[in-house]
């Protein structure tokens, strides 16, 4: 074990020592690299002009009037979703103690990653890196840089855009299933083409900083649907453990491979939970900088907010969700719920509410990315109809995806470790320990080298945890039922 420990740390270390030749080389070639920092992604050179003109078009870039509290419900929109509905599932894959302490943990080392991010913002004096993959091109070079954020980001962003409309559909069903049962027959499918339908709208809306109304009321809505679940859960909890209902509080599967694929499903649910990261550099671009206030000010106070009520939310619903019902608990919480049933049917129409907004947070960067594209690789011109129609595209694709497979629980792990733990937990420390070259075994250096390698292991082993549970899903599964 301990060769094989050595042998993991001895390959993160070259990882990070051959990213960090990268980044140092770059560096001494100084202005000349950076005026070619658009070659290798295919970006046409444009006069300072019209790049300019571009930048106040982009979603991302447009708008600079933020407030410090926009990025609290902004990072509350984009953390306290579909993933805290799976915590308790994930408790009880893994077991009372090793999953309280895996969300836990997970809080603790993406805080700091997210710290990182914030402070790399403004890493060059009198340049923002308004973009995730902009800040990997600066510190890592055009080609390694890019190559290294972009996939993993926009594997995110469109992960999370799928699992949302999921589960819109499913928390709408719910609703309609409960307040008017003779609906039970309609097919969830039909349910994820009326949230597709209503994104087609909300995509409209011009850029991220225009999307605080539906962010903060998305906020709201995700505190008050966990407040929900966590005293549902309890209430029910009381009845159950008074009428001396067996609850086993023991892992999901008994055979060992299924105890172990379960665990690593588990990670990845966990890691689903903190997606958060891959948004935030485009959450503080639209937060106004000067040499007195830099950004990163006012965005860590609004983080700081947001990952107390992220923490609060999080172990509130897993830890009562899974003491309410044991390890029989669905990958949705609110699905296990039985009474009352009116206040089922509000709490799934607060998580509806809520995935609305939340879809269009991860969906902004994603509609930046294709019309920066459009514009500089297509030569297409800004306006409102290219706009419509690649927003459009982009959601219909989602839908269609979201119809075919909706695995909720699978999903939730095979996306989260597949990318998540990237954009969220390994790439963060990354792009510090070649950026800032902390000295060896100081605090900086040791917490980087524990997010990366931590990061790694649930990239490597929750993926296919997520796999085997899209499996299983899917043998009572039919097309577009």
């Amino acid at each position: 074990m301990v060769a094989i420990a050595k042998g993991k740390c001895g390959f993160f270390h070259q990882l990070i020592m051959k990213l960090y030749g990268g980044a140092r080389k770059r560096h001494e070639k100084g202005s000349e690299e950076h005026a070619n920092r658009n070659a290798t992604t295919g970006d046409q050179t444009m006069p300072a002009s019209e790049q300019q003109n571009l930048e106040n078009w982009l979603p991302i870039s447009a708008s600079r009037k933020a407030k410090w509290w926009y990025s609290t419900f902004h990072n509350v929109t984009a953390m306290v979703g579909a993933g805290v509905l799976g915590l308790p599932f994930a408790v009880a894959q893994l077991g009372w103690i090793p999953g309280v302490f895996m969300i836990m943990f997970s809080w603790i080392l993406t805080f700091y990653a997210l710290w990182q991010l914030i402070h790399l913002h403004e890493v060059v004096p009198g340049k923002r890196f308004d973009r995730y993959f902009e800040l990997g091109k600066h510190v890592l070079g055009p080609k390694k840089g890019f190559w290294l954020v972009m996939p993993q980001q926009l594997t995110v962003q469109v992960a999370s855009a799928i699992v949302y409309t999921v589960t819109g559909g499913k928390s709408l069903k719910k609703v309609f299933d409960t307040v008017v049962p003779s609906m039970t027959d309609i097919r969830q499918t039909y349910y994820i083409l009326f949230f597709v339908c209503l994104q087609l709208l909300l995509s409209q809306t011009p850029n991220f900083n225009k999307l605080k109304s539906v962010s903060s009321l998305a906020a709201l809505m995700s505190v008050c649907y966990s407040m929900v679940a966590s005293c549902m859960s309890i209430v029910e909890g009381i009845g159950r453990h008074h009428h001396h209902h067996h609850i086993d509080y023991g892992v999901r599967s008994h055979t060992t491979p299924g105890i172990v694929l379960d665990a690593f499903n588990a990670l990845g649910t966990i890691a689903f939970a903190f997606a958060g990261h891959s948004v935030a550099l485009e959450i503080q671009a639209t937060l106004p900088s000067t040499e007195e206030k830099p950004s990163n000010i006012p965005m860590w106070r609004g983080v700081r907010v947001a990952y107390t009520i992220v923490i609060i939310c999080y172990i509130s619903v897993a830890v009562s969700g899974f003491w309410a019902y044991g390890n029989a608990v669905d990958d949705d919480v609110l699905i296990t719920l039985e009474h009352p049933n009116w206040l089922i049917a509000i709490a799934n129409f607060m998580v509806f509410i809520h995935v609305l907004g939340s879809f269009q947070v991860f969906a902004m960067p994603v509609f930046d990315t294709i019309e920066t594209t459009l514009v500089k690789s297509w030569n297409f011109t800004p306006s409102r109809i290219l706009r419509l129609v690649s927003r459009s595209i982009f959601v219909c694709v989602v839908g269609i995806i979201g119809m075919c497979i909706p695995f909720f629980g699978g999903l939730l792990g095979f996306f989260g470790g597949l990318a998540f733990t990237s954009t969220s937990y390994m790439i963060p420390s990354i792009l510090w320990l070649a950026e800032k070259s902390p000295k060896r075994w100081s605090f900086h250096w040791i917490a980087s080298w524990i997010c990366v390698i931590v990061g790694g292991i649930i990239a490597v082993v929750a993926p296919i945890g997520g796999v085997r549970t899209i499996i299983v899903s899917a043998k009572t599964y039919k097309l577009f039922s």
